[in-house]
């Protein structure tokens, strides 16, 4: 949010710069130069051909040019302004790159990985306030979201899209149950979890249809520890296999793929529609690891 801000800002300054100099100081210097430019030619014609310039073309051409240059100054504002507003539209409207951080979203999502998120895909939002301008189409089950965090809105989270509004979702011994029906998951040979240097049991989940990988740590108690106080916590019932929940109006339950090590709803609460910066949708680069590029589930 704050590099939003600081692009918007230097949109508005190189922005301001750059009409400036189209209506008040690129005049300016033709007018300086066409001037500059017949005097020169006074100049070639009260010599006489003997005393002429030789290269009266050129040298007609350099002055030109020193006369119509910006200087310093506007060459550092206004001449930037086309690309900034490029990256700053393309950015809040249309695509915009992350790094993932940690290791939430493994196996789907590596540390290391940059991704693209889609910034229309559920409705355009205005920069910096984020306030919904067109409807877009709603979350679905499954989709990979960024966010900005409930508790920091400073800070950008990636999670899967669990529960919609409405829906009750319970996670009891680590099986994930939806409107009381169970998610089918298909098991997977072990992953081994190169942050963690140990394997954890691999599965497949099937979201509606959608499939993903989920990753299991058997050495970890399913129960909740340490949830932080979030507005609807009283949707919530934590017990001694898990976490049941009731997602408010207007929110959405979140959860990472890396079920044992992602702090996600279940610590710290419901991600509000109007905390939705995007849906993940490609891995462009890897830099350890060039065979990650491409798209995911």
């Amino acid at each position: 949010m704050n590099f939003a801000l600081i692009l918007f800002v230097l949109v508005i300054l190189t922005g301001i710069a750059w009409v400036a100099d189209k209506l008040v100081f690129q005049p300016q210097r033709r007018r300086a130069a066409d001037a500059a430019v017949a005097e020169f030619d006074r100049q070639q014609q009260r010599v006489g051909e003997r005393f002429a310039d030789e290269n009266a073309p050129q040298t007609r051409a350099r002055i030109r040019d020193e006369k119509l240059r910006q200087p310093w100054w506007l060459e550092y504002t206004a001449s930037f302004f086309p690309v900034i507003l490029v990256v700053f539209v393309v950015r809040s409207f249309i695509v915009e790159p992350f790094k993932i951080p940690s290791g939430s979203m493994v196996p789907t999502l590596l540390v290391g990985d940059f991704i693209l998120v889609n910034k229309f895909d559920y409705g355009l939002r205005l920069p910096i306030t984020n306030t919904k301008v067109t409807r877009g189409r709603p979350l679905e089950r499954g989709d990979v979201v960024v966010f900005r965090y409930p508790k920091d809105e400073s800070v950008d989270y990636i999670k899967r899209v669990i529960g919609l509004p409405g829906d009750v979702i319970a996670y009891q011994d680590k099986k994930l149950t939806i409107n009381g029906k169970p998610v089918p998951e298909t098991s997977l040979p072990d992953y081994f979890d190169e942050e963690r240097i140990g394997y954890a049991k691999q599965f497949e989940e099937d979201l509606n249809g959608r499939k993903n990988a989920v990753l299991n740590n058997p050495a970890v108690p399913p129960f909740v520890v340490g949830a932080d106080d979030y507005p609807f916590r009283d949707n919530c019932q934590y017990n001694s296999e898990g976490v049941i929940c009731k997602v408010p109006p207007g929110s959405y339950f979140m959860m990472g793929d890396n079920r044992d090590n992602s702090a996600d709803s279940r610590y710290w609460g419901f991600v509000p529609d109007q905390n939705i910066v995007g849906r993940a949708f490609f891995i462009w680069m890897n830099f350890s690891n060039l065979k990650r590029i491409g798209s995911f589930n």
